[in-house]
């Protein structure tokens, strides 16, 4: 069995679609590309393909991370190059490297993610400039959100690892931001531009970054009982 980590671009073509939409056309891609895809196990047996942070309708992306066990030894390079041949227009594909199998999921991995957002506005650089250090500044930033009829209280302050002006230039205003993003909590572009003062959603959102966590060794019993685990399974099938 093989785990490759892939990294791959999401543009503006593909940027309307679903998530659930998105591990469709993967699924699809990597059966054209005749890259045999490894199964769960239980009474419902689905590909084994994960992502590390689903990307939120209308967000485009150049560091989607996306982990696929395969039944089958290729090399990462042949991978692509069968993908590419079966990819839309919209997805590119970066870069494919092997993942020891014992690796935590992505999902648990992940830590933060890093975004360039485009605003407009009608403010001078220093007034932005100003805002931005003020919010920086803040200790915690109370916000509620409404979901499904029912208002939730947080810290938006606490989910703001880095928050910068890169330029406010023609009408447009671009932020660079480090939001959380993990079991506990994702932080969302578009009100961190709000708490910033900007009423009208964000005219771009892109991610340019996904950090994880290094992962910590697995200790030598528990890799050797996974092991034996998994040939005992490979007998069963």
């Amino acid at each position: 069995m093989l785990r490759l980590r892939i990294t791959y671009g999401r543009g503006e073509a593909v940027k309307y679609i679903s998530h659930l939409d998105v591990m469709r056309f993967w699924e699809r891609a990597f059966r054209r590309a005749h890259l045999p895809l490894a199964m769960s196990q239980g009474f419902h047996p689905h590909p084994r393909i994960s992502v590390a942070a689903p990307l939120p309708v209308g967000v485009t992306s150049e560091a989607e991370l996306m982990d696929v066990h395969l039944d089958e030894a290729v090399t990462p390079n042949e991978a692509l190059q069968r993908l590419r041949a079966q990819v839309t227009p919209g997805f590119d594909l970066v870069r494919a490297e092997p993942v020891p199998e014992e690796e935590p999921s992505l999902q648990a991995l992940v830590r933060f993610s890093e975004y360039l957002v485009d605003v407009e506005t009608a403010l001078p650089a220093a007034d932005v400039e100003r805002t931005v250090q003020a919010v920086v500044a803040k200790a915690e930033l109370p916000w509620e959100v409404t979901r499904d009829g029912e208002a939730r209280h947080y810290d938006l302050r606490a989910q703001i690892a880095g928050l910068a002006l890169v330029r406010a230039e023609a009408g447009v205003a671009t932020f660079s931001m480090r939001l959380q993003t993990d079991g506990k909590a994702s932080g969302r572009p578009e009100q961190v531009t709000k708490a910033l003062g900007f009423d009208e959603p964000p005219l771009r959102i892109h991610r340019t970054l996904l950090v994880i966590a290094k992962p910590l060794p697995v200790p030598a019993a528990v890799l050797a009982q996974r092991r034996a685990s998994q040939n005992d399974a490979r007998r069963q099938h």
